[in-house]
């Protein structure tokens, strides 16, 4: 990684009365609004490759009832359908099956799948409703041709519609361009709009919240995509709705009341098809692929295995469950182990029954499943597994393949190098641990990560998020103490520039611990090591690296930009006492001074330079325009809520406005543009939107005695 360079300081110029349009050519258009898209969720993306798929020759009940129901050419009279089941039963599957048909379906002179976005709950791009508008919008410009040129004209139009409400993106970027085709839509043939894991949406990009207020928003976010739906039917346009979830009481009470009920079909996954029999097809394929593999010793035993007696006994351990089977297949088909041998210790173990596990969980089955793989693992290793685990449900986040994080995460809990890949040796039937499964989510199944998260269910294998939390914040720290304007760093350092604030969020913000002393001791703990840390140099790294090194891009919450007592660092336990915790205070007041240094530092170089020189560049990336924008919001909020102006007497302001006037002002045009639709990601926050235009204006106006600069 590069050291830092130095540049010469700006000049303090005053402007006034300065406005910037936001223009969008011909032929640019799609390509804006695909570069705003969660291109992630779409069914064909990279992120999602190898999609899940049905198993050969099972789920035809339920794909030969989705396909009917659709019906090609004409839209049902139910223009939405539900699919609904519990987790594991293959809802994402079934979607990337009836994607696959519809998508190779041959004889048409169109294309049926209309449009797919698949939320997935560890994606930041795909957690969130943010682009799903958006990202609709344009698979649909893509896949009916008489839509593209209206879309692309309101895309024209109004460039700045991308950070309007979700209601307000429907109706221009579909409904409008729809309605624009006129007559033609009576000709127009039914497209299918797949939308599957709405369970999955759970970010609503609000940023403080308590553990209660974060499930009630998740509720409200998922509702509203229903709603969005509901709304785009409601103009009975030639288009169709799959929507797969889990059966969540909200998402139900939802579609059974009025309006909803007269324009849904719903499809319980559960109680359609024959399960046990789909699981038997999936079994005796997998079982023959695996016996293909052994090198038989040429005895009856070895040429006949699995035998009837074994395919039997594990179909009905599966109860019908897939993912159960799907997952005892992982967990024998290894290349270091005898996978018969595997499959016999799951068959032949019988659980504790102190262990009550059926009682207390819907996926009782799956759960000892999960026990009886734990357990096969070295009992020496347990403590470092159940270690490894904590960090893993504690920085799930983190956008890098589970292979390429463990090294990091081994440095930041100071465990020796390669120690977390071999602790996790035995879970590959759990963990995406191999490095082709990158972008694949470090947990195969989710209800891995819940299961572990459940003291009742997981027991002594129990992997706390908040220990995870905390233990890989204090390496973060301790990283962060060994970062200098001019020390070469590796991987663990850039990692813990990038997810400190998150991870401190999560830690004191999200959690209440029983014990408030012990809680208080390590939260003091952790606020001296942030004093000892060069904030200056970790802010500039910050923005430099993630410059560099795209995947390790995450938002920093808004909130650590907040004067005072709101700071992110500050646990709301800790508010009531924060004007008598000097400590605390100083440390907030460090974290805003060096940012503040940091922003005008940079500013200050980028006036000076070409386009082409370093600082140009970092201040037009999105983690500077996004930690910028937090930073001049929080700074307009603390203005209104004590009823001061500090503008003028602000340095990042006036180094803001010194460069929109200096001769070599090109990226300050960009980087204002990028500021104005920094937030746009955030849907409904109508007071942020309005805020970050009176931050903009604010920039575009000056003093009088300035000329008017060249271009």
């Amino acid at each position: 990684m590069s050291k830092v360079s130095y540049f010469t300081n700006a000049n303090n110029v005053v402007a006034k009365n300065l406005t910037f349009n936001t223009y969008i050519s011909e032929g640019e258009a799609l390509q804006f609004l695909y570069n705003h898209s969660a291109t992630g969720a779409m069914h064909d993306s990279d992120e999602r490759f190898p999609p899940p798929m049905c198993h050969p020759e099972t789920r035809q009940a339920v794909v030969a009832r989705i396909i009917a129901w659709y019906g090609y050419l004409t839209a049902p009279q139910k223009r939405i359908m539900w699919v609904h089941a519990p987790a594991g039963y293959g809802k994402t599957a079934v979607a990337g099956t009836i994607s696959k048909i519809l998508e190779e379906q041959g004889g048409l002179d169109f294309c049926p799948l209309g449009a797919t976005f698949f939320f997935w709950r560890t994606s930041a791009e795909r957690n969130s409703p943010a682009c799903f508008v958006v990202t609709i919008a344009y698979q649909l410009a893509m896949s009916i041709p008489e839509l593209k040129p209206h879309i692309e004209n309101a895309v024209k139009q109004n460039p700045m519609i991308l950070r309007k409400a979700l209601e307000t993106q429907l109706v221009k970027l579909i409904v409008e361009p729809f309605k624009a085709l006129g007559q033609h839509l009576e000709e127009m043939p039914n497209r299918l709009i797949i939308v599957d894991g709405l369970d999955e949406c759970i970010n609503s990009n609000q940023e403080s919240r308590v553990e209660k207020q974060y499930a009630e928003d998740q509720e409200k976010v998922q509702v509203r995509v229903l709603d969005l739906i509901h709304t785009l039917q409601s103009h009975q346009f030639p288009l169709s709705f799959l929507v797969l979830s889990r059966p969540e009481s909200w998402l139900k009470q939802h579609i059974e009341a009025y309006p909803f009920k007269n324009s849904v079909e719903v499809l319980d996954l559960y109680e359609t098809g024959d399960h046990m029999n789909d699981v038997e097809t999936y079994i005796r394929a997998e079982l023959s692929r695996i016996a293909r593999t052994i090198n038989p010793t040429g005895d009856d035993q070895d040429l006949e295995w699995p035998g009837e007696n074994v395919v039997q006994r594990f179909i009905a351990r599966t109860q019908g469950h897939m993912l159960y089977a799907s997952t005892v297949i992982g967990h024998i088909d290894v290349p270091y182990e005898d996978p018969r041998s595997r499959l016999d210790s799951i068959l032949d173990y019988d659980s504790n029954p102190q262990f009550n596990i059926a009682h207390s969980t819907p996926f009782a089955s799956l759960y000892q499943l999960y026990r009886q793989i734990l357990q096969s693992c070295p009992i020496n290793s347990l403590p470092l597994m159940v270690q490894v685990l904590e960090d893993l449900v504690g920085t799930a986040l983190f956008p890098l393949s589970l292979a390429e994080a463990l090294p990091v995460l081994d440095s930041l809990s100071g465990r020796s190098k390669g120690s977390g890949l071999r602790a996790l040796r035995g879970l590959h039937a759990l963990l995406h641990l191999r490095a082709s499964e990158s972008g694949r989510g470090w947990f195969v199944h989710s209800s891995f990560a819940t299961f572990l998260s459940d003291p009742q269910s997981s027991l002594e294998f129990t992997a706390s998020r908040t220990k995870g939390h905390r233990r890989i914040l204090s390496g973060c720290l301790d990283a962060m103490s060994a970062v200098t304007q001019q020390s070469v760093d590796e991987d663990h350092h850039l990692f813990a520039l990038v997810l400190w604030p998150v991870l401190w969020h999560s830690s004191y913000v999200w959690v209440q611990d029983q014990d408030q002393l012990l809680a208080q001791e390590e939260y003091l703990s952790m606020v001296r090591k942030l004093l000892e840390c060069d904030l200056e140099a970790c802010f500039l790294k910050t923005f430099i690296y993630q410059r560099n090194y795209a995947i390790f891009r995450v938002i920093a919450p808004q909130s650590l930009y907040s004067p005072g007592r709101m700071n992110c660092i500050v646990p709301p336990s800790s508010r009531e006492t924060y004007d008598s915790d000097t400590l605390t205070q100083q440390a907030v007041l460090r974290i805003l001074t060096s940012a503040e240094n940091i922003f005008t530092f940079l500013i200050s170089q980028a006036s000076e330079s070409t386009i082409d020189v370093d600082p140009a560049h970092i201040i037009l990336d999105s983690t500077f325009v996004s930690h910028l924008a937090s930073y001049l919001l929080e700074l307009r909020r603390g203005d209104s809520d004590k009823g001061v102006n500090s503008w003028e007497s602000n340095n990042v302001i006036q180094s803001l406005k010194t460069a929109l006037w200096r001769e070599k002002r090109r990226p300050f045009k960009q980087l204002i543009g990028r500021l104005e639709t920094a937030w746009f990601r955030a849907p409904g926050l109508a007071t942020v939107t309005h805020s970050m235009e009176e931050v903009v204006n604010h920039l575009l106006t000056g003093g009088a005695d300035v000329c008017e600069p060249k271009d």
